[in-house]
C-alpha cells in the first residue's frame, strides 16, 4: 500500500497527468456533443456514435499519460531513487502500473457516461440508453479498455525509457499501423484480425454495423476479446519487468 501511495503522489505531482485527463474527457464528451448538435433532428444517432471520441482518440491520450508516468522518471533520473528504495524493482513498477490503470479506468468511465449523458440531454427523442449487454459494454467497457491500454503504454515506456520515442511509437502504431496492415496482400486481413486494438474494439462495439468506423473483424467474442487484449498488455508488462531488472536504471 505504501508503494501505491508513493506512485500516486509521484503521478499527480506533475502537470502532464492532469492535462492528459482534461484532454481525454474533452475529446470523449466533446465529440458526443458535436455529433448530437450537428446531426439532423430527423436522424437518430446510435449509442456507439456517442462513444466515438473516447474509443478513437481518448485511448491515445491515456496512453500518452501512462507513458509519461514512467519515462519522465527516467528523464529526470528520479527512477534511480525509486529503485534504490525498492531494489527488486518489480514491486515499484507493478505499483506504478496499478496506479495508472486505476486512473485510466476512472477517466474512461467518467468520459463514457458523461458522453452518453450529454447526448441523452441533447437528443431526448433518440431513445439513447443502455438497453442491451452490448450497450453496456460499449459504454462501461471504455474504462477497462483505457486501463489495459495504460498498462501497455507504461510497459512500453519502461522498455524505451524516452518520452518522445515511446509516445511516437504508441501513436504511430495506434493511429496508423493497424489500419495499414490490412493492405498487405493475402495475409494482411488475417493479421489485422489479431492486432490488439482491433480486438479491443470488438469488445467495445461487437459486430453490429452502425454509424461510425467499421466494426472489428476479430473472430473472438467480446469477453474473449477483452481477455486477449489484457493478455497482450500482461506479456508486455512482464517483459518490461524482466528488462528493468537486468539493465542499469
Amino acid at each position: 500500500m505504501n508503494l501505491l501511495a508513493v506512485e500516486r503522489i509521484k503521478l499527480f505531482s506533475t502537470r502532464s497527468p492532469w492535462w492528459c485527463a482534461i484532454i481525454t474527457l474533452a475529446l470523449t464528451i466533446g465529440f458526443a456533443a458535436i455529433l448530437a448538435g450537428a446531426s439532423s433532428a430527423d436522424t437518430p444517432i446510435a449509442l456507439s456514435a456517442t462513444q466515438f471520441g473516447g474509443s478513437q482518440f481518448g485511448i491515445a491520450v491515456v496512453m500518452v499519460l501512462a507513458a509519461l508516468a514512467v519515462t519522465t522518471e527516467y528523464r529526470f533520473n528520479t527512477i534511480r531513487t525509486t529503485f534504490q528504495a525498492v531494489p527488486h524493482r518489480s514491486p515499484a513498477l507493478i505499483a506504478k502500473a496499478v496506479v495508472v490503470a486505476v486512473v485510466a479506468l476512472v477517466i474512461g468511465e467518467i468520459g463514457a457516461f458523461g458522453a452518453l449523458g450529454l447526448a441523452m440531454l441533447m437528443r431526448p427523442n433518440d431513445g439513447l440508453g443502455l438497453h442491451s449487454t452490448q450497450d453496456w459494454l460499449n459504454v462501461a467497457g471504455l474504462g477497462p479498455v483505457f486501463a489495459i491500454s495504460a498498462v501497455l503504454a507504461m510497459a512500453l515506456g519502461v522498455l524505451i525509457r524516452h518520452s518522445a520515442g515511446a509516445i511516437a511509437l504508441l501513436l504511430i502504431y495506434y493511429l496508423a499501423v493497424e489500419e495499414l496492415v490490412q493492405i498487405i496482400p493475402k495475409v494482411g486481413h488475417h493479421i489485422h484480425e489479431w492486432l490488439p486494438f482491433n480486438v479491443a474494439n470488438k469488445f467495445l462495439r461487437g459486430s453490429a454495423v452502425v454509424d461510425g468506423p467499421a466494426p472489428s473483424d476479430s473472430p473472438l467474442s467480446p469477453g474473449w476479446a477483452l481477455a486477449y487484449f489484457a493478455g497482450i498488455a500482461l506479456v508486455f508488462l512482464l517483459v518490461a519487468l524482466g528488462v528493468a531488472k537486468k539493465r542499469d536504471a
